[in-house]
């Protein structure tokens, strides 16, 4: 019997992304490559580029990798492609950096809390 969750999208689309990650012998980079010109290729939305912002953070991609794959993959996927995913990777990336600025406030005050209650 399966067992129930809050979050069963969220789980299944994890236990999918972990089982297709021991299965595939690609380097890390080659991977995150591989993932993005799919999203890109399918014009997916922005919550779709999250999952892959902290991975390509960890293996130093730079905007300029990432402006070169757009470039690559622009001939065969079209320019709209191409554009859509421009813009949903820039809200992606701000979604991504307003998350960590509140988590970082939280954390702050916090400690603030913390150090005032002593």
């Amino acid at each position: 019997m399966a067992t129930t969750s809050d979050t069963p999208v969220l789980d299944t689309i994890a236990a999918m992304t972990i089982d297709s990650l021991e299965h595939c012998h690609m380097d890390e980079r080659t991977l995150i490559l591989a993932r993005l010109a799919a999203l890109v290729a399918m014009d997916a939305p922005a919550i779709s580029y999250m999952a892959h912002i902290n991975p390509a953070i960890k293996a130093d991609f730079t905007v300029e990798q990432l402006q070169d794959l757009l470039v690559a993959i622009a001939p065969v996927v079209g320019t709209a492609r191409v554009m859509s995913a421009a813009g949903h990777i820039a809200q992606a990336f701000g979604v991504a950096m307003a998350m960590a600025e509140s988590e970082a406030e939280a954390i702050a005050q916090a400690e603030a809390d913390s150090r005032s209650g002593s």
